[in-house]
């Protein structure tokens, strides 16, 4: 079987050099928590990974937002499914890939620093972030995005601080899960069936959802929901969740320097020229030519 470690299309990753780690991880701040490596690869068919112990130098984050893969640590080995998440711990043999079949979509992040294993404690098994109305996945992946972006403006010590700021943040999100969750507005708790089926689509932006997916969410026929979609919002369900994925993609042309190929795998999008087909077609202009458009 082919395995490669990268050059997934759509692949982003940022590996931060070596003197710059010697640096962040001697100081009073960085020494607590700090970050090597962090990336984003998009249906890494093939993907796997493998070092021995001595090689096993910084825990390893694995956040699966949809397909399937697998992991393994002394010889045992666990699957990992779609919105589930992984640390491996850091000083023990371990290896993992993605299965060839349905292969993963991952976010994936080194790190170490004091209190690394604390974060780490109890998360070396799948854990489960089901989408549902206190999720608050999309949150959880701007912060992801927000860390990666400040890294590949540069290492300053503003945005290496910046950034492990963030990333405390991002790790508190999934070891104290059920606070992250609870300490949702309430308001932003109290929808409807047309609001939850929003909120179902903005969770699962990364993925190609079937109407058929997002009416068994809310526990309504398609037909049924499309309706009460039609009503309430004047789109079907399927054209809403278009709109939303281009409202996404112009959040990453306009904040970021992604290429086209790389935002469009984000919001599952295959195909790049399909993707830009649609994207002018709902904004009156290419992708390359929003970008290029004066705002404000």
């Amino acid at each position: 079987m082919v395995k490669i470690k990268s050059g997934f299309k759509g692949e982003r990753a940022i590996i931060l050099p070596e003197s710059i780690i010697n640096d962040i991880r001697t100081n009073v701040f960085g020494k607590n928590l700090y970050i090597t490596d962090i990336g984003f690869y998009p249906k890494a068919k093939f993907h796997f990974r493998k070092r021995s112990r001595e090689e096993s130098l910084q825990y390893i984050l694995i956040y699966c937002l949809e397909g399937s893969g697998w992991t393994e640590t002394e010889g045992i080995s666990q699957k990992v499914n779609d919105h589930q998440f992984i640390i491996l711990p850091k000083g023990k043999a371990n290896a993992y890939g993605s299965d060839p079949e349905n292969p993963w979509t991952i976010y994936w992040i080194h790190f170490d620093g004091v209190m690394a294993g604390f974060f780490a404690e109890g998360l070396d098994k799948p854990i489960r972030i089901s989408p549902g109305t206190d999720s608050r996945i999309e949150i959880r992946l701007r912060l992801f995005e927000e860390i990666f972006t400040t890294l590949r403006n540069g290492y300053s010590k503003d945005n290496l601080y910046y950034s492990l700021t963030e990333f405390y943040h991002f790790l508190g999100s999934l070891k104290f899960l059920s606070s992250y969750r609870e300490s949702a507005d309430e308001k932003d708790i109290q929808r409807d069936v047309v609001d939850e089926a929003i909120h179902f689509m903005r969770e699962n932006i990364t993925k190609r959802l079937t109407l058929n997916e997002i009416a068994q969410y809310i526990g309504f026929s398609a037909s049924h929901l499309s309706a009460l979609f039609q009503k309430k919002t004047g789109f079907s369900p399927l054209n809403y969740l278009i709109h939303l994925k281009i409202q996404e993609a112009c959040h990453h042309l306009d904040f970021t320097d992604l290429k086209v190929n790389q935002i469009c795998m984000m919001i599952g999008f295959e195909d790049p020229f399909y993707f830009s087909r649609i994207f002018t077609k709902t904004m009156g202009m290419s992708p390359s030519q929003y970008r290029s458009k004066k705002k404000g």
